[in-house]
């Protein structure tokens, strides 16, 4: 395995540098945040451009492939975590072709992997959600296998906010969904595991692992602590707001052995990229990098 990091939480430091500091401190591999360039609002923990996919042709690609190299850190894919299953159809299409453009790049890169969201209308039920999702991604799916890339959704239920509630932004988060998303098309598409959101929905970990570890592409290292408090206040169908709180590494209730024993079980030996959402460790880079350590710290022992 190697021990990685998102680039998102450094979205006004150049990827270079950033590339650096993540060297020098004993990463292995960046995750690169691949979001379109924009000068509007965007949602928090996303909107970082450290490769801007649209001015990027083949050769500049391989430059950064080759830089990076050379500072001993691998690239473990480029993420863009929109919502291509988005109700309004105007911004559907911008995401989406957003969406190809990064796997194009990656195709170019000779990168494996992209990490994105399956997507989803809040408004409507799952099942509603699946047949928007059985038009809208075969054919994002076909120009990923043209350009020799797997897409790695990730099993988030983006239920943080009003905006989002009841059903969410993104499908891809229980077993039920999972098991449709690879009989459709598990040659093509996998999973980017984050056991963070197994906890606020109770989920067995180590069961899930062991169901799903032979589809995990890619895999990320975030934590959650369920507050008691909150969730005494707000109760379980608030669907987390209120009680559920992500945090890095070894600060929440994610069982670490147990996920790094279920995952080598698995032959999962893959990049492991700590994503960084903790509001404890944010408001200056220097406290980011503070939180990207403590997590190193915490995981290290585990990544052989």
């Amino acid at each position: 395995m190697q021990l990685g990091i998102l680039t998102a939480p450094f979205p006004d430091v150049p990827l270079m540098d950033v590339a650096d500091w993540a060297a020098s401190s004993g990463f292995q591999s960046l995750e690169i945040a691949c979001w379109p360039v924009s000068r509007g609002p965007t949602r928090r923990y996303a909107g970082t451009t450290h490769i801007d996919v649209a001015e990027t042709d083949s050769a500049k690609a391989k430059d950064i492939a080759a830089a990076l190299a050379d500072k001993g850190l691998s690239i473990s894919g480029l993420g863009y975590y929109p919502n291509p299953l988005h109700p309004d159809g105007d911004h559907r299409k911008t995401v989406i072709d957003h969406l190809k453009q990064v796997i194009s790049l990656a195709g170019q890169m000779e990168l494996p992997v992209v990490n994105t969201f399956c997507g989803g209308d809040a408004s409507v039920n799952i099942d509603e959600n699946w047949k928007r999702a059985e038009q809208v991604w075969p054919e994002i799916i076909a120009h990923a296998r043209d350009s020799g890339v797997k897409l790695a959704f990730e099993n988030c239920p983006m239920i943080f906010s009003y905006d989002e509630w009841p059903g969410g932004h993104n499908i891809a988060y229980s077993p039920q969904i999972w098991r449709r998303i690879l009989e459709s098309w598990g040659g093509d598409v996998g999973m980017n595991f984050d056991p963070s959101h197994l906890i606020w929905q109770m989920i067995d970990q180590d069961r899930f692992i062991r169901e799903f570890g032979g589809h995990m592409l890619h895999v990320h290292a975030k934590d959650l602590m369920i507050d008691r408090d909150g969730l005494y206040d707000h109760g379980i169908l608030s669907a987390g707001m209120g009680w559920q709180v992500p945090r890095l590494p070894g600060l929440g209730d994610v069982n670490w052995s147990g996920f790094f024993a279920g995952l080598y079980r698995t032959g999962y030996g893959g990049p492991v990229i700590i994503e960084h959402e903790d509001r404890d460790f944010e408001g200056t880079d220097e406290l980011v990098k503070r939180g990207f350590l403590l997590a190193r710290d915490v995981l290290r022992p585990y990544v052989q």
